[in-house]
């Protein structure tokens, strides 16, 4: 099976349709179709049943797509290392939560650079359960994120606690109106369960997001109030542009960084994660 099968495979299945397929992958229509048919006829299976909207998958393409999507990811891995220039040695590949970004993976890459300049780095943003998928699949090397799952050869490690505080684009104190401009910010599972401990009585806000970006965003262009990392908003603070709500709990959110316990290259992936753990205690 060719890696064009592949792609063709998993083009089909996100847009539904043949002919759109082959259009976006720049072949003929008889080409998409002749790739299927060689599939098919390899498995023994139909991956596709046709309806009057177009096309979807079968019970064994559902189960096929989650190793096509793997095969695709091992192949673009397996072309970057094959090509790595002459000047790098070896390579890691770093998976992060978006929202860890700006703090801690624009420190690191600079940080690897400098000290580690033969190792070639290739780092993506993803969300927890992706990330993990693609360390057990070891298509990662390091995954940096906030809610890992215990998975057999990977290694949780702590890296960080981070506190969110309650801020606000005017000065205020808590009180039983402050809610009415309140966005909350979906930080994951661990937030919360402790934002409700906090807050039993809270009504659901007007406004809720599921990135944190946008709700900094959000709130500094029309006013308002939310959680957010404070090593986030305290440049806002310190500008008088937002304002730490008083008596407002803070809430504690752990990071982790997760790794293979047998690595293809101990040496750099150990220095990597020497990176990590000197940046955050820096």
């Amino acid at each position: 099976m060719k890696i064009e099968h592949i792609r063709t495979f998993l083009e089909i299945s996100d847009c539904g349709n043949f002919n759109r397929a082959a259009d976006n992958l720049n072949v003929a229509q008889s080409t998409v179709s002749a790739r299927v048919k060689s599939m098919e006829d390899s498995f023994g299976r139909k991956l596709f049943t046709r309806n009057h909207a177009g096309v979807e998958l079968t019970s064994a393409g559902r189960h096929f797509r989650q190793y096509a999507l793997n095969i695709q990811r091992l192949w673009q891995q397996a072309h970057q290392r094959i090509n790595l220039p002459e000047n790098f040695d070896h390579a890691i590949g770093l998976g992060s939560q978006v929202s860890l970004w700006d703090s801690l993976i624009l420190k690191w890459i600079p940080w690897m650079r400098s000290n580690a300049a033969d190792i070639a780095l290739h780092v993506e943003a993803d969300y927890s359960p992706s990330l993990m998928r693609q360390l057990a699949d070891g298509l990662l090397d390091i995954g940096v994120m906030y809610q890992p799952r215990q998975t057999p050869g990977l290694i949780i490690e702590d890296l960080f606690e981070e506190t969110l505080i309650l801020v606000a684009t005017d000065q205020r104190v808590l009180s039983e109106g402050w809610v009415e401009d309140y966005v909350f910010v979906d930080w994951g599972d661990v937030f919360r369960v402790r934002h409700a401990e906090a807050f039993p009585e809270m009504e659901t806000p007007a406004v809720s997001v599921g990135l944190g970006a946008l709700g900094l965003e959000y709130i500094l262009q029309n006013g308002g109030s939310g959680y957010f990392p404070i090593r986030v908003v305290q440049p806002w603070i310190d500008q008088a542009k937002l304002f730490r709500v008083d008596n407002a709990p803070s809430v504690q959110r752990p990071a982790y960084m997760v790794y293979p316990a047998t690595a293809r290259d101990p040496e750099s992936l150990e220095f990597a994660l020497r990176g990590l753990r000197e940046i955050v205690s820096g």
